[in-house]
């Protein structure tokens, strides 16, 4: 199995104390990787403050806020900021990587027999499914706005990544489209 390893991370949460109910005080925070969007727990240098929102370095090389990485971080233990965070971090996630969500809907493949990549996204079916194979087989897709325009009755292809991306990192979902595991 191939480790997946993230360079940069932005802070969703930052826990100077660590947890409450932890005996340890060690300060924490809960941070989500830019590439792979693994939510992962780091331990920052000793004098360090994150701020929410904060991309830090967290690659192998040497890290100047972050002493090292704890480990992935639970849904669990997934704070009520941090989950606020994720939020407002999607929208701005999204149109940054927008190349890499169209490419999807243009490479979406069947599962298996009886289920297809895209008919995990919410509110999408077997009738969207087909109409975007079709429309994709004429030619790729170029963009979220070329999306609509070709398939008028379609939910918004940008709300649809979002709700999916949030419920892959804040649920137990059988099939991951965009998020490591």
């Amino acid at each position: 199995m191939i480790q997946i390893k993230e360079e940069k991370a932005t802070i969703l949460d930052f826990l100077p104390n660590g947890y409450p109910f932890e005996g340890r005080r060690m300060p924490i925070a809960q941070a989500l990787g830019l590439e792979h969007f693994t939510l992962l727990e780091l331990v920052p240098r000793r004098e360090s403050i994150l701020q929410l929102k904060e991309e830090v370095y967290i690659g192998p090389a040497k890290r100047d806020k972050i002493y090292f990485i704890r480990g992935k971080l639970t849904r669990d233990k997934l704070t009520e900021t941090a989950k606020l965070q994720l939020e407002e971090f999607a929208d701005s996630l999204i149109e940054s990587k927008e190349e890499r969500f169209v490419e999807f809907f243009n490479k979406a493949d069947a599962i298996n027999a009886r289920i297809h990549q895209l008919e995990l996204l919410p509110g999408f079916g077997k009738s969207y499914t087909k109409a975007i194979i079709e429309e994709r087989e004429k030619s790729p897709f170029v963009s979220f706005e070329d999306i609509k325009q070709r398939l008028k009755n379609i939910p918004d292809p940008k709300k649809v990544i979002k709700k999916r991306l949030i419920e892959e990192l804040t649920t137990e979902v059988r099939y991951r489209l965009f998020t490591s595991s």
